[in-house]
């Protein structure tokens, strides 16, 4: 879950900037990527090791590839989603924002993406709203 605040500070860490969710993604690009060498690494050393009376089907080893290199790509997927999830969420802060129901209504001072609520906004006077279909968004 990542909060971003109205001094754009994202789980009060580092400022919310393009350039540090956008490093944020590659980083978790990257950490996909060592896994990826990680894999392959394993993948080699079965085959270096396997039983050459009993040797594995070679169409395993390319459905786990196949299987694998889907994986990376979901994951390098999700941070790029994330990242611009981030950066629309930090366009939000300090508008006024009316619940679907038009109960709820003030000015946003930060913005909270998670995984299982998505996005959700607190605003000034402690109120959270969801952020979903049918929320007016408007400058304050």
């Amino acid at each position: 879950m990542s909060i971003i605040n109205g001094n754009g500070a994202v789980s009060g860490i580092a400022p919310a900037s393009t350039s540090s969710v956008t490093s944020q993604a590659v980083q978790s690009a990257k950490s996909a990527t060592v896994d990826y060498d990680q894999f392959l690494q394993l993948l080699v050393a079965e085959l270096r090791y396997q039983d050459p009376t009993n040797p594995t089907d070679p169409t395993e080893h390319v459905s786990q590839l196949a299987s694998f290199s889907a994986v990376e790509q979901q994951v390098k997927t999700n941070a790029v989603l994330t990242s611009l999830l981030a950066a629309e969420a930090n366009q939000i802060i300090g508008k006024s924002v009316t619940s679907a129901d038009g109960l709820t209504s003030g000015i946003v001072e930060s913005v909270t993406i998670s995984v299982d609520h998505g996005l959700s906004a607190t605003l000034e006077d402690g109120t959270t709203i969801g952020l979903g279909t049918g929320i007016k968004i408007s400058a304050s």
